[in-house]
């Protein structure tokens, strides 16, 4: 953190800047304060002189939009952005320090912590992974440590790219920090590559060095490609999971999905209750969060003495990173000596003495230089950006004179590698390390052992490519740079920015890769087809399956039949707008109730078959409302209807004036044969809010059914009268005859139920499920859940009965005892609803969607199978999709739905 300069920005929007939090490649990171002044937030501004360049604006809009889809979880949602198009993004401030601090200041992590990164950072990129996309993002700056648990702050290999300038021709020159054995033998980046540089992390984290760290420099393409990866240091328990990541066939690596599952099983966020992080980062952080607050009343002081400048306090107060060396470094890699210029590779560490005039202040001159590179600090956060008072080590010695570069370079020149991501480093084995003062070296008022070496580069530095003319270079001549060993990849002219290949920038920008996938564990499988609804027709009302061989959309325009084989539509019927979702009536026939009449259609072609009127078959029911339909077993349908009578007012007394007749609702519960197409019986049950009330199908048993009404649907009389629980309602399958109403302990009328054929009731109670006998309405066993959450409608299978609340906890238990078979987290980031559960027909997967994605469980063992989510968006450009995922089962095949876009994938 370091005080604001000259010429940064004041504001952003709505955001009032208070001081420079980290620089990247392409950005510079600002702390700042809401409207209101309560909340801080981070604001990420690209850099002035690569912000013209169209390639750049559009990679960084593009991982913008990235950051927006994946927010929750492990990426702060973010804020306010530009009303114009302007390249700045917001996000709430978390007090973290980046993994390359944390690991200067405290060395290597525990095990426990690792465990915890890892499977954040696991978690965070099977979401990325589920669309097709590869993040590239991840790097020691970019990752940062909370003290809830790690972040990921780049969304893309620009924002965790080690160096990026603008070139002739409206070019862009980008610098990965780390390359990949595919990636160094010309091949493009795939999703196993984000798992190997995962696993250069969680080696880095574990021993503060990486698996290829001896050796000379220039020798590094080589290792990383051919040699063997040394992880003796790394603890026993993690060695062969972080071994499988840096398999150097990418088909040999796991997915995304398994390394969380098998680093923290009950989710990163699980295994870091109750604290995760050593005690010198956790101090770090606690501070650090202090000076953050106290930004506040300097700016304050500040605004009242006038902003007038101190001689002699160029950025005073500013105090770089431990161990950076200079803005044009990052951390880890080494050049020979004199080479920190723009075409100095990820990572390189410029030697004592060399820097380039975008140097920040924070990296401190000798006294009295007030070069030319070097900005004035404002007085109003200077004397805040860190403590006053630090304890200078007896080692520290003084450093040698600053060396400006080319002045050509410009003041706003964006250095080869991101010293702002917080990346501190020592250099390789075998070099001396660059000195700094004790102030720049010691950014918090406590000691810390020695940085110990950090990820070296992967590619030797070569020499900078002669600026190519436009139009921009193929994807061969990407790859053969690539393959070459140049320190970037140049883009220009029109095309969209592509790190490693066109395909790659296609697939992470705008839509997933349409390129066959292997299954990969913990990953989704390749979906069988994938369907998205035109734009311009209505969100589907529902979807339903038909047989295990239709998918049947409906909508209030028309009804679409998918081919479940392909995904292609087979029919649509404009006769079924509005009707509710579709049921098998028949050979060939599908069956759906409209607003004002029951459908056949033709399963081949849509054709209607035969239609009934309500007004025609309910003649005594004249003007019939029907409600959502309750259910259907064999041939029967259950469903719910209405109407309204008139109650002619009793005859008055003498001398009375007369009454008025009164309209009230009449509703009933009918069972209806779709086959035969009559009614089978109806019985008068108590009418809903608006008329119809609407029936949850709760148990079906050999001799009868239970109903338990939605509570959206109670009148305001039977809501008191229950008395803020639910009430069951038992009918005689064969003729309808009420058999019994009943509440069972303290069930709410909102609470999730299932019952079953044993005659047990299931439901929600508190935080709890309990299980009951409905016979007699004593409770069997109770199954008690994490304080504060509740359950979701439970799913049986034999003699298993699977459960899901919101905390994100799917397991299993017996249903005759409630004895736990087993019990898994889904990942997703708490506070929404529990999941909704589906079982796959083969009854081998259980399926749990909600808001975030959709994880696939077996039934067997509960060991997670894999995940999907989808990009959140049909168009590049198009409004994020929010709704929550839905999930239905056909055969051998899932079909998952959110919103107009539906994948089938094949399942046990």
């Amino acid at each position: 953190m370091e005080a604001l300069r000259q010429d940064d920005p004041r504001r952003f929007g709505p955001y009032t800047v208070l001081a420079r939090f980290r620089e990247t490649a392409s950005a510079v990171r600002y702390l700042a304060r809401d409207t209101d002044g309560d909340g801080r937030v981070v604001v990420t501004a690209a850099r002035p002189e690569l912000a013209a360049l169209p390639a750049f604006r559009r990679r960084f809009q593009a991982e913008a939009r990235t950051a927006e889809r994946l927010s929750g979880g492990w990426v702060q949602p973010p804020l306010a952005g530009p009303e114009d198009d302007g390249l700045w993004t917001a996000a709430a401030y978390v007090p973290a320090l980046t993994l390359a601090e944390a690991i200067a200041l405290a060395g290597p992590l525990p095990e426990r912590a690792v465990r915890i990164l890892g499977a954040g950072l696991a978690e965070t990129l099977s979401r990325v992974h589920a669309t097709g996309a590869v993040l590239q993002g991840l790097a020691p700056g970019t990752v940062l440590l909370a003290e809830d648990g790690p972040r990921l702050t780049a969304f893309g290999p620009l924002g965790g790219a080690a160096g990026a300038e603008a070139r002739e021709g409206g070019q862009l020159s980008v610098r990965l920090g780390y390359l990949t054995p595919e990636q160094v033998g010309g091949e493009a980046a795939g999703t196993p590559s984000d798992l190997f540089v995962l696993g250069l992390l969680l080696a880095y984290a574990a021993t503060g060095t990486t698996p290829f760290a001896d050796g000379p420099a220039d020798g590094a393409a080589e290792r990383i490609a051919h040699a063997s990866a040394e992880l003796g240091s790394v603890p026993d328990a993690l060695r062969g999971l972080i071994a499988g990541c840096l398999a150097k066939d990418p088909a040999d690596r796991p997915g995304a999905g398994a390394v969380a599952a098998e680093l923290a099983l009950e989710g990163a966020a699980g295994l870091a209750r109750g604290g995760w992080l050593p005690e010198p980062v956790a101090t770090a952080v606690t501070d650090q969060a202090a000076r953050v607050r106290a930004l506040d009343t300097a700016a304050e002081a500040g605004t009242e003495t006038g902003a007038g400048t101190a001689a002699g306090t160029a950025d005073a107060g500013a105090v770089a990173p431990a161990g950076t060396a200079d803005a044009g470094t990052d951390a880890g890699a080494v050049a020979p000596a004199g080479t920190a210029d723009a075409g100095t590779d990820a990572g390189a560490a410029a030697p004592a003495g060399t820097a380039d005039a975008g140097t920040d202040a924070g990296a401190a001159a000798p006294a009295g230089t007030a070069g030319a590179g070097i900005r004035q600090s404002d007085p109003a956060t200077a004397q805040l950006a860190l403590p006053r008072a630090l304890p200078v080590p007896a080692s520290a010695t003084p450093e040698p004179p600053h060396t400006p570069a080319s002045p050509a370079q410009g003041p706003w020149h964006a250095p080869a590698a991101s010293p702002a991501q917080g990346a501190p480093h020592a250099p390789a084995s075998g070099l001396p390390p660059a000195q700094t003062p004790a102030a720049a070296r010691q950014p918090y008022a406590y000691p810390y052992p020695a940085a110990p070496a950090a990820l070296p580069q992967q590619l030797p530095a070569g020499p900078s490519p002669a600026p190519p003319a436009a139009p921009a270079p193929g994807r061969r001549g990407l790859l053969t740079a690539v393959a070459a060993g140049a320190a970037g990849l140049v883009v220009g002219g029109g095309a969209v920015l592509a790190l490693g290949s066109d395909d790659q920038a296609a697939a992470t920008d705008d839509k997933p890769s349409a390129a066959p996938r292997p299954t990969v564990p913990g990953r989704a499988p390749e979906p069988r087809w994938t369907y998205t609804h035109p734009a311009t027709a209505p969100v589907p009302l529902t979807a339903g399956v038909w047989r295990d061989e239709l998918l049947v959309l409906t909508g209030t325009d028309r009804a679409t039949a998918l081919d479940l084989r392909t995904g292609r539509a087979r029919w649509t019927s404009k006769d079924a707008a509005g009707a509710q979702k579709v049921l098998a009536a028949g050979d060939g026939l599908c069956f759906l109730a409209g607003p004002a009449e029951f459908l056949w259609l033709s399963s081949k072609d849509g054709r209607v078959e035969h239609r009934v009127r309500y007004a025609d078959q309910f003649t005594d029911v004249p003007g019939m409302k029907v409600g959502p339909l309750t259910g259907l077993t064999g041939n029967v349908l259950w469903f719910t209807g209405s109407h309204t009578v008139t109650v002619k007012a009793p005859k008055p007394k003498k001398g009375e004036k007369p009454g008025k007749d009164t309209q009230v609702a009449k509703a009933y519960l009918f069972a209806y044969d779709v086959v035969r197409r009559e009614e089978v019986w109806r019985t008068a049950v108590p009418a809903g809010r608006d008329g119809t009330p609407a029936y949850r199908l709760t148990a079906v048993r050999d001799a009868d059914v239970v109903l338990a009404q939605d509570a959206a649907t109670l009148t305001a009389a039977d809501a008191k009268a229950a008395k803020g629980k639910a009430l069951f309602r038992c009918f005689d399958r064969a003729s309808g005859k009420p058999l019994w109403n009943r509440q069972f302990g303290s069930v709410s009328p909102t609470a999730a139920a299932l019952g079953d054929e044993e005659g047990r009731l299931y439901a929600a109670v508190g935080s709890g499920l309990q299980a009951f006998e409905t016979a007699t309405g004593k409770p069997v066993w109770t199954l008690a859940g994490p304080e504060g959450s509740v359950f979701g409608t439970p799913v049986l299978a034999g003699k298993l009965l699977h459960t899901a609340n919101r905390a994100q906890e799917v397991g299993a238990v017996e249903a005759a005892t409630g004895r736990l078979a087993w019990r898994r987290s889904t990942e997703v980031p708490l506070g929404g609803n529990a999941p909704a559960l589906t079982l796959s027909t083969g009854g081998g997967t259980l399926l749990a969607a909600d808001s975030t994605q959709v994880t696939a469980f077996a039934t067997a063992d509960g060991r997670r199978l894999w995940k999907f989510q989808d990009i959140g968006a049909q168009e590049p450009k198009g409004a994020t999709v929010s709704a929550p995922y839905r999930v239905l089962a056909a055969g051998k095949t899932v079909v998952v739905r959110r919103e107009r876009a539906f994948y089938a994938f094949p399942v046990a």
